[in-house]
């Protein structure tokens, strides 16, 4: 894993900036095979990308969390998302943790290998003492803009769901950026487009709609 010469300068992950473009080697359980990437290849393709961080192989909440996001990977694909699973261990161990571990079967994303810790570090997840990168999970968009973003310590997993509706909302407001969505928001339900009208009128407003 290497970082490119481009925006070296950026020392941090920051919402709303640009991430700063990697290199890094995956481990690809579709095809069972060794692979190069980088994030700006992803940008080159309009691709929304799901950055999950996770703190090591063979571990225990681990594997449940990679099980959880993989059951959503079809319909984030079909949404134009992709999804590369991050760790400081190497692409080998990801080959055998995937070849052992019965929760991995239904994955099919990149995962990425962090061994110097470069990409967890930039994304301020990176424990330096345990070597091993927090339960981070970062929504960039196909410009490269860093527009989401959630950390859990060790012992508490994520839940994909949220995840799967949070991502429906941010592919929803880049096609229609003058709207907003509320808290809770679902695919098809009522949107805000914020105007003077609806300035402390916005539980009246979705009372309406609901009636």
């Amino acid at each position: 894993m290497q970082e490119t010469n481009d925006n070296k300068s950026l020392c941090s992950a920051r919402l709303g900036q640009k991430i700063k473009d990697f290199t890094f080697s995956t481990y690809n359980p579709e095809t069972d095979s060794f692979e190069e990437h980088s994030f700006s290849e992803y940008s080159q393709l309009r691709k929304w990308v799901i950055i999950y961080f996770y703190p090591a192989d063979f571990t225990f909440v681990c594997p449940t969390e990679l099980a959880d996001i993989g059951k959503y990977y079809t319909r984030l694909k079909d949404m134009g998302v992709e999804i590369i699973s991050i760790s400081t261990d190497s692409k080998f161990t990801h080959l055998a943790w995937c070849k052992a571990e019965r929760l991995l079967s239904g994955v099919n994303f990149q995962m990425a290998s962090d061994t110097t810790g470069e990409i967890a570090e930039f994304f301020g997840v990176y424990d330096h003492e345990a070597g091993t990168a927090l339960r981070g999970t970062f929504i960039i968009n196909p410009e490269s803009v860093l527009v989401g973003s959630e950390i859990n310590f060790y012992n508490v997993g994520r839940n994909a769901a949220e995840l799967m509706r949070k991502m429906q909302a941010y592919v929803y407001v880049e096609k229609h950026p003058h709207q907003a969505c509320p808290a809770a928001w679902k695919e098809g339900e009522e949107v805000l487009t914020p105007s003077e009208d609806l300035v402390g009128r916005v539980g009246d407003f979705l009372t309406n709609k609901q009636d």
